[in-house]
C-alpha cells in the first residue's frame, strides 16, 4: 500500500471515529435536556441629536432605525441534581454579533459558576444600578463614560464564582469572584485555538447585602499592568452603591472611583477618574417613569491639570400593553469627554417582544 492510500484510510478512519462521538455527544444531550428557548425583541427608535461639543461635529441630526435582539437559552440537569445552562444574546443592530454568551453550572448549595464568554460576571452587573425605565444616563451620548466602565475589563473569558445567598434573620448576604487571565481584552480563546491578546491577568469582586427594602453593594476591580517599566502601575476600580425600594418607588446612590493604568511613574500620568450618581423610578401597572443625574470628575494630578466636570442626565416614560412597549427619553450631557460643550438626544422608541 503507497503512502496516499496509507493517508486516506488513516482519514477515513477518523472520519468514522468523528462521526460516532458526535453522534454520542447528541444523544447524551438529548437525553439530559430538559429546556431550550428563543426569545427576543424588536424596537423601533426616532432619534433627535443636537451637540456643540468639541471633537464631535457630527452629532446633530435625526433619524429612524429598527433592532432586533434574538435570546438563545438551554438549560438541563445532571445526575447528581446540578444544573448546566447556556446563554447567547445576539443583536443584529447592522451587522450581527453576540452581545453576551455565558455557560452557567448551578451547583445548589455550593453555589454558581460562570463561564462568562462575553459580559455576564457579577461585577459587571453592577457597573450601573441606578434605576430606569427606558435606559441608562450614558446610553443616550457621544461621551465615554467611566461611570458604567466596572467590570468591564473583566467579563471577556473570565470564569465568575457566585456564592449562594446566607440569610441571618431578614439580612441576606451573597458574593462574587471573577478571574480574567486575558483582562482587558474582548478576544477569547476559540475551541482548539490559542488567545493572541494581551497577557494580564485580572480579577473583580463584589459583595451585596440586602434586607428591609434597602441593598446595599460593593465590588473592586485589578488589572495587571503588562508594561516592565519600573512604577508601572495597575488599572484600578471600586464601586459602591446604596439601593431602596418600597411599593412603586425605587431611589439609588452609586460612587466610583478608577486609577487608570500607567506605564510609568516618571511618564504622562493618566488622570483618575471619580464621580457618582443618583437615580428614582416610578412603576405602577404598565405605567413606569425614571429620572437620573450622574457626575464624572477628572482629579488633579498637579498644578497644571484642571479638572473638568461632566454631568449626564435622562428622564424617561415607557408604557405597557401586552407585548408591546412605548418609551420615551431625553438625555442631557454638559462637557462631554471632559471638554467645554453640550450633547441633548431625545429618543423616541416602540418595541415589540416575541
Amino acid at each position: 500500500m503507497n503512502n496516499f492510500n496509507k493517508k486516506e484510510t488513516i482519514m477515513n478512519n477518523l472520519k468514522k471515529v468523528g462521526l460516532s462521538a458526535l453522534a454520542g455527544s447528541l444523544a447524551i444531550f438529548s437525553a439530559n435536556a430538559s429546556e431550550m428557548a428563543v426569545t427576543g425583541d424588536t424596537q423601533v427608535v426616532w432619534t433627535s441629536q443636537e451637540g456643540n461639543e468639541a471633537g464631535a461635529p457630527g452629532s446633530n441630526g435625526k433619524g429612524i432605525g429598527v433592532d432586533t435582539d434574538l435570546y438563545f437559552n438551554a438549560s438541563g440537569e445532571l445526575d447528581n441534581g446540578w444544573t448546566m445552562s447556556f446563554f447567547n444574546a445576539l443583536d443584529t443592530d447592522g451587522d450581527a454579533n453576540t452581545s453576551s454568551m455565558q455557560a452557567t453550572l448551578g451547583m445548589g448549595s455550593l453555589g454558581t459558576i460562570v463561564f462568562a464568554d462575553v459580559g455576564g460576571t457579577g461585577a459587571n452587573g453592577i457597573d450601573d444600578v441606578l434605576p430606569f425605565a427606558y435606559e441608562e444616563t450614558w446610553d443616550g451620548t457621544t461621551h465615554t463614560s467611566e461611570f458604567h466602565q466596572f467590570g468591564g475589563s473583566t467579563t471577556s473569558g473570565a470564569i465568575d464564582y457566585r456564592t449562594p445567598a446566607f440569610s441571618i434573620g431578614d439580612i441576606s448576604i451573597s458574593a462574587t469572584y471573577a478571574y480574567d487571565p486575558n483582562a482587558g481584552s474582548t478576544t477569547r480563546v476559540s475551541a482548539g485555538g490559542i488567545d493572541t491578546g494581551t497577557s494580564a491577568s485580572g480579577e473583580a469582586g463584589t459583595i451585596k447585602v440586602s434586607g428591609y427594602g434597602f441593598t446595599f453593594g460593593a465590588g473592586f476591580e485589578e488589572v495587571e499592568n503588562e508594561s516592565q517599566t519600573t512604577g508601572a502601575t495597575d488599572l484600578s476600580r471600586n464601586t459602591g452603591y446604596l439601593k431602596y425600594s418600597n411599593g412603586p418607588i425605587t431611589v439609588a446612590y452609586q460612587e466610583f472611583y478608577t486609577n487608570p493604568a500607567n506605564s510609568s511613574a516618571s511618564g504622562t500620568q493618566t488622570p483618575d477618574i471619580s464621580g457618582d450618581g443618583m437615580g428614582i423610578s416610578f412603576a405602577q401597572d404598565a405605567f413606569s417613569v425614571s429620572y437620573a443625574e450622574v457626575t464624572e470628575s477628572n482629579e488633579n494630578i498637579s498644578d497644571v491639570v484642571t479638572a473638568t466636570e461632566t454631568e449626564l442626565s435622562a428622564l424617561q416614560a415607557t408604557y405597557t400593553m401586552g407585548a408591546m412597549t412605548i418609551g420615551a427619553s431625553m438625555y442631557e450631557t454638559d462637557n462631554p469627554e471632559a471638554a467645554t460643550g453640550k450633547y441633548e438626544e431625545t429618543e423616541l422608541s416602540l418595541s415589540f417582544a416575541f
